[in-house]
């Protein structure tokens, strides 16, 4: 189940090739820094490009979103954390 969490919108697209590609601008600025995380030595940032039901005004046809969904942290259990003990 999905965090229920505001959306942040970081950008937009427009289809192209009949569909077969998205060109799209991602404005760097907006992406809130406890969205960005590390991974053997490189930043990343994981995002959601949207399809939009219609075009807007400008002719784009998706938006792009931080994808903020974060596991829940598991809940140890009391009989497991028995089993831990050394005696």
């Amino acid at each position: 189940m999905e965090n229920k969490t505001e959306k942040i919108f970081v950008g937009s697209g427009v289809e192209k090739f009949e569909g077969n590609m998205v060109q799209a601008s991602l404005c760097l600025s907006d992406i809130p820094k406890e969205h960005v995380f590390e991974f053997e030595g490189k930043k990343y940032i994981k995002l959601k490009v949207v399809k939009k039901r219609e075009a807007d005004q400008y002719g784009k046809s998706h938006y792009i979103e931080v994808d903020t969904w974060r596991p829940d942290e598991p809940k140890k259990q009391e009989s497991q954390q028995d089993d831990d003990l050394p005696f």
